[in-house]
């Protein structure tokens, strides 16, 4: 998005005030957290800018129901009767690169600074830097119901970045049972310093 400062007054276009919808809902239905409403979108609940542009921990209530999704979402755009009409891009730079698809999160979850800039270099993911990116591979952790990720969620809990460490004691309280959780955390929140992260260990989550 940008903006232009001008000294002149432009004339203003006219309104669309069409209705082109009707009484298509197909977004609003298929929308994992209820961030759309009639022509209005919550951003705060929109999985995309959740895990793009947000730079925190994401809302606790909103976690599980990102599901596997580690950047964006567009389920939205994906079921739009309008996007038949769609043409696919000329520009070489938005054509799928064959080495980013469905990587394993195991390996994603333990990718190091130099790593993720390596790997997604030329690539969007890049922008949003090694610990949001972290974060939500852990999300996506958590709600796979795979226990046996739940090492790569244990290796982050020594991670320099408390958004990580934050994300992988949330996957682990979804990956593993309450003794479990309770002997991993005897260890590590008694070196905890950060605020963020004490806070998840204290959370209850369903």
């Amino acid at each position: 998005l940008g903006e232009l400062i001008l000294n002149i007054e432009l004339e203003y276009d006219e309104s669309f005030d069409d209705d082109l919808c009707g009484t298509c809902t197909a977004c609003i239905d298929s929308c994992p957290t209820s961030a759309l409403t009639d022509y209005q979108l919550d951003s705060r609940k929109c999985i995309s800018y959740l895990t793009i542009e947000h730079k925190g921990p994401i809302d606790l209530n909103l976690r599980s129901k990102i599901g596997n999704r580690i950047y964006g979402c567009d389920d939205c755009l994906a079921v739009c009767p309008w996007n038949k009409f769609a043409k696919s891009a000329t520009e070489l730079k938005y054509n799928s690169k064959s080495h980013l698809n469905l990587q394993p999160l195991q390996k994603l979850a333990t990718l190091t600074d130099a790593e993720f800039r390596k790997k997604f270099s030329g690539s969007p993911i890049k922008r949003i830097g090694r610990d949001r990116f972290i974060r939500n591979v852990l999300i996506a952790i958590g709600n796979s119901d795979n226990k046996s990720l739940s090492k790569d969620a244990l290796d982050n809990l020594k991670d320099e970045s408390p958004l990580v460490r934050g994300a992988a004691i949330w996957a682990l309280k979804k990956l593993l049972n309450n003794k479990e959780i309770s002997k991993i955390k005897q260890k590590y929140i008694i070196n905890e310093k950060d605020r963020s992260v004490i806070n998840e260990w204290e959370n209850n989550i369903s």
